[in-house]
């Protein structure tokens, strides 16, 4: 499969960000940048009230025990190739479009078959547990991956707090959906809002991220500003992006993809490269920025964490 690129650059052209960041350390520390830095923040204010507030922001984050040692994937490749298709279906559309979305003010409503229902601010999702960076693995559909230091915690942290009832069985999410922010969404073929499901287990899976931010800082919109899941073990489509509803119930969600083609995307789509999906092999992957194949790894790598949530199914009838 070839992987497009932005035209006209190459990674050689993008700063990496540690330099960036320490080239900015340095000139403060002679004085150069700040009178341009407020006089230039002041004048964007003026022309282009904030609607990002999150965007961009440093994050300060602890040590996790969440991690592969593996290469990071370049930074730029991570922002450039999506799939976000609220935003268009080609994978330079996010980030070319997505920079229409509002994210401030934003809240997630949890809800359904809980004993204290809440809608949490941004605010207090950055404050709900200490941020941890997570070196993830990142498997999608199309035989693409990348590994990303994703920021966030344990999902479970927030659905603790609702206190799910006992017939609690399923969790749903749904992403933010706007036509007048999401233009190019009509010409995808799918139907909006965007929804995504997991069993309670698996949601409450401490390996199941609530991500607020990646390479040190909060989320690019392209990535799915301001909060989106990270299930690292399952297809890329299942970390459903822009969250602004989680609801327990008994009951199996319905799912975007599965409902678009049941015979394609099961709803658990866990990664497997014993079950190939219809219309390719799921045996081999692909890095972004890279020309080789790397075999795909059972669970995506995370079995020995995650395969006693499948014990005695059937992962080519349930896949």
């Amino acid at each position: 499969m070839l992987i497009r690129k932005p035209t006209g650059l190459t990674n050689a052209d993008i700063t990496p960000k540690n330099v960036y960041f320490n080239r900015r350390t340095f000139l403060r520390g002679l004085g150069i940048t700040t009178a341009a830095t407020v006089v230039g923040e002041r004048f964007r204010s003026i022309l282009s009230p904030p609607t990002t507030a999150f965007a961009g922001t440093k994050l300060t984050t602890v040590k996790s025990g969440y991690t592969v040692d593996e290469k990071i994937s370049s930074y730029n490749d991570v922002t450039h190739y999506n799939n976000f298709y609220e935003f268009g279906s080609d994978k330079a559309d996010p980030a070319k479009n997505a920079q229409k979305l509002r994210t401030s003010p934003w809240a997630v409503s949890v809800e359904g078959d809980v004993k204290t229902p809440r809608k949490f601010s941004m605010d207090e999702i950055l404050k709900l547990a200490p941020l941890e960076e997570r070196i993830y693995r990142h498997r999608c559909v199309e035989r693409w991956s990348i590994v990303v230091p994703w920021i966030g915690y344990s999902l479970g942290t927030i659905l603790k707090l609702v206190e799910p009832l006992p017939k609690a069985k399923y969790v749903a999410f749904q992403s933010f959906y706007d036509l007048r922010e999401m233009p190019d969404s009509r010409y995808t073929g799918l139907d909006y809002p965007y929804v995504e499901g997991l069993r309670l287990d698996e949601a409450m899976h401490p390996l199941a991220l609530l991500c607020v931010g990646m390479y040190g800082e909060t989320l690019p919109n392209q990535d799915g500003a301001p909060v989106r899941l990270v299930i690292p073990w399952k297809y890329g489509y299942k970390s459903i992006k822009s969250i602004v509803k989680i609801r327990l119930q008994s009951t199996e969600p319905p799912t975007t993809w599965n409902r678009q083609s049941s015979y394609e995307y099961g709803f658990y789509s866990n990664v497997n490269p014993n079950v190939d999906h219809p219309r390719w092999s799921q045996a081999t992957e692909r890095r972004l920025g890279e020309i080789y194949m790397h075999k795909t790894l059972m669970f995506n790598g995370y079995a020995d964490q995650v395969a006693s949530l499948y014990a005695g199914m059937d992962l080519k009838k349930f896949h």
